[in-house]
């Protein structure tokens, strides 16, 4: 630190999370580098993305009496760095592709398609929505993971067990029925990585929301499959490909992102609720049902979990959010504590304007421990009025769009509240 501020080198370090056992990356807060992309996905986290691959179909099979069969799952590229391609390898996984390392080197530079009779079950068709920042360093794992997709889709195997190739070819006949060309037809059919055009970062849901630029949830929808409409591969760099994302999210049965590590949560994020809670938004608008939601929790390597998102957005309101001991923490901070107080209640405002899973008592908690308890009030009114003032005018907003939908004598107070801070400034 003294170093930097007296206009030093601070060298760079690797990449990596302390609470996943990478003492070797301390101090934190340096410019980080990957070690060579071509090393992922490597050997442990093919190992983990396997396990969880399997935590998932257990779960799935057990909630709803079926086998999965088509997914949606969001990658980002600092997770990717951290736990050496943990998503990526899930999601070989769950379509029965395991990757093959050069002799010596552990580079990743083929991979090898699992029989049925191995799998024991469907392979799933997995369509990823890819960040920005994984699309420009981790082009190579996008090309790998495409090229698994075209050899599974060229399988000849019962429909019933490959959804991917039956889909692709049911697709790729409709397009050259339409008069497209073979070799274009069969590449469409066949996208399954999307992300932000080129250039682009983001899923676009999140200014729609500080803004205030929606009034359902179709618009925040619209705006998840505008921002992530195009099309990446082997052929493919960013290609105009809005409908057949669209195509993609109307099938898939389940949403799922992974998350690498305990030194954040789901609430203090606004990109969870963008990338995941703008898939389930789409998956479910454009389908018209309800769709499956999952959370996995790769904080403990060895130990992976999974849990719906539900459960674990309650268990995060529960355990941090309302927690006594991290609001006092947050007292400590002044000025940021108060701001973050109000970029809980924001995160969480969105995952219920794009997911719908954010309960009547959740708001009343919130309130009544941020608003309405008079030391905290008094703490946020004294080091940010304008974090307190927010934070109320969120949780009115959720009412006001009948999100909380049974507020009671809670939009009085708070309304009383919102007026005696108007008030006083």
């Amino acid at each position: 630190l003294l170093a930097g501020r007296a206009g030093g080198c601070v060298p760079a370090g690797r990449r990596g999370v302390p609470s996943r056992g990478r003492l070797d990356v301390r101090p934190t807060g340096r410019k980080f580098y990957t070690g060579g992309v071509g090393n992922l996905r490597t050997t442990p986290a093919w190992r983990r993305g396997f396990a969880s691959a399997n935590l998932i179909l257990e779960r799935h099979l057990e909630d709803h009496g079926d086998h999965l069969r088509q997914l949606g799952l969001s990658v980002w590229g600092t997770a990717t760095m951290r736990t050496g391609g943990d998503d990526i390898a899930q999601a070989l996984a769950l379509m029965g592709v395991r990757p093959v390392w050069a002799t010596g080197s552990q580079r990743v530079d083929d991979f090898e398609i699992l029989p049925l009779s191995l799998l024991d079950r469907p392979r799933v068709d997995v369509t990823l929505r890819v960040s920005g920042f994984f699309r420009d360093a981790f082009g190579n794992l996008i090309r790998l993971f495409d090229a698994a997709v075209q050899a599974v889709a060229a399988l000849d195997e019962p429909d019933d067990l490959n959804p991917l190739a039956a889909r692709v070819r049911a697709e790729r006949e409709v397009l050259l029925g339409a008069g497209m060309e073979l070799e274009q037809a069969a590449r469409q059919a066949g996208w399954r990585v999307f992300g932000a055009k080129p250039g682009a970062y983001g899923a676009g849901v999140q200014n729609a929301i500080d803004g205030r630029l929606w009034h359902s949830r179709d618009d925040l929808a619209e705006v998840y499959l505008n921002h992530g409409g195009y099309a990446y591969g082997a052929s493919d760099e960013g290609t105009p490909a809005r409908a057949a994302f669209a195509q993609r999210l109307a099938q898939v049965q389940a949403v799922l992102q992974n998350q690498d590590n305990h030194e954040h949560d789901l609430l203090d994020s606004n990109d969870y609720y963008q990338f995941q809670g703008g898939m389930l938004a789409a998956a479910e608008t454009l389908a018209g049902t309800a769709r499956a939601s999952y959370h996995g929790d790769h904080s403990q390597a060895d130990r992976p979990r999974v849990r719906t998102l539900k459960e674990e957005l309650n268990r995060v309101i529960r355990a941090r959010a309302l927690n006594p001991k991290w609001i006092d923490g947050a007292k400590r901070h002044g000025y940021k504590g108060a701001f973050e107080l109000a970029a809980t209640v924001d995160n969480l405002f969105a995952f219920d304007a794009t997911t719908h899973l954010i309960d009547d008592h959740h708001y009343q908690g919130l309130a009544d421990a941020y608003v309405l308890d008079p030391a905290t009030r008094d703490f946020m009114r004294e080091h940010n009025p304008e974090a307190l003032r927010d934070l109320t005018e969120r949780l009115l907003e959720a009412q006001q769009r009948g999100l909380w939908q049974e507020p009671g004598d809670y939009r009085e107070s708070l309304e009383q509240q919102l007026l005696a801070g108007e008030e006083d400034s």
